[in-house]
């Protein structure tokens, strides 16, 4: 009696993998539940809305700039941060300081001065990185608290929610404009040592998009925003927002990191999404307390 031959199991079927969102969805999946907060606080008529915010985000991208420059020290870095918001207060709210705003960013520095002082003899090992610790203990409360304490002296001004909403778009359009042209029509690089992906195309598309968030300022956010100013502004602050994007890739590229952080999906940590926020702010804000007042 032969016995039957013996025959291979067909492979049991295995189901298609579940679709994912492509990284561009994912970008505007997770920011459109916080656009909508955003410009509510920014509106509110209580301020301190917005400033909690605003504290919020700095402290967390501060914890991110430090988690990169400082990871052997938890202790370095939370004090950094703490540095960081101190400094960031002074810039965005020393004009309340009964002695003035000078004396309330003087006090800041002198406190992150003393800092430094104190973590480089308290903590001094490892040694060999003790000048980059020290640097950036000096310079991230300046590069982040300073910087993004901007933002919140902005929506302290006349007009403020539509100067801040204004400065935003200077800064995300110019990232969502830059990102389509890059994809669809760019060819030549930029600057590949620090961001091989970015190209000229895409840089282009780019103050196209902050010339159209300059437009919709002048035409629907600060009424006295001259339109020849917004076209300049927008130029100018957004060329320098495409500057602090690439230099927050040198960043990273220099601390072996590819995002920031992790608390947005498909767009990294906060300082990959304010890396253009921190130079747009610095710009507008100059503009609107040095400039805008003597344009007749």
């Amino acid at each position: 009696m032969t016995q039957p031959e013996e025959t291979t199991p067909e492979p049991a079927a295995t189901k298609p993998p579940k679709k994912t969102l492509n990284d561009t969805a994912m970008r505007f999946a997770s920011a459109g539940p916080v656009v909508p907060l955003i410009i509510w606080l920014l509106y509110w008529k209580q301020k301190w809305g917005f400033a909690v915010l605003v504290s919020f985000c700095i402290a967390v991208t501060a914890s991110e700039l430090f988690a990169m420059t400082i990871p052997e020290s938890k202790a370095l870095r939370i004090w950094g941060t703490l540095s960081t918001m101190l400094v960031a207060a002074a810039f965005a709210f020393g004009d309340a300081c009964p002695l003035g705003m000078g004396a309330s960013i003087l006090g800041a520095i002198g406190f992150v001065l003393v800092g430094v002082l104190l973590a480089g003899l308290i903590v001094p090992d490892p040694v060999e990185t003790a000048a980059m610790r020290s640097g950036w203990l000096l310079g991230g409360p300046i590069y982040v608290g300073a910087a993004m304490g901007n933002v919140e002296r902005l929506h302290l001004l006349p007009s403020g929610g539509g100067w801040v909403v204004m400065t935003m778009m200077l800064a995300w359009f110019s990232d969502t404009f830059a990102y389509f042209a890059g994809k669809f029509f760019g060819k030549t690089k930029l600057y590949p040592k620090l961001s091989p992906k970015k190209t000229v195309e895409g840089a282009i598309g780019g103050l196209f998009g902050s010339v159209i968030g300059g437009l919709c300022g002048h035409f629907f956010l600060i009424p006295n925003l001259p339109l020849v100013d917004a076209i300049v502004l927008a130029l100018v602050a957004g060329a320098a927002g495409q500057a602090g994007d690439l230099f927050e890739s040198l960043l990273k590229r220099s601390t072996g990191v590819k995002d920031s952080g992790t608390i947005l999906p498909g767009h990294g940590g906060l300082l990959d999404r304010v890396d253009a926020l921190i130079y747009t702010a610095l710009f507008t804000l100059v503009y609107a307390l040095f400039i805008l007042p003597h344009r007749g």
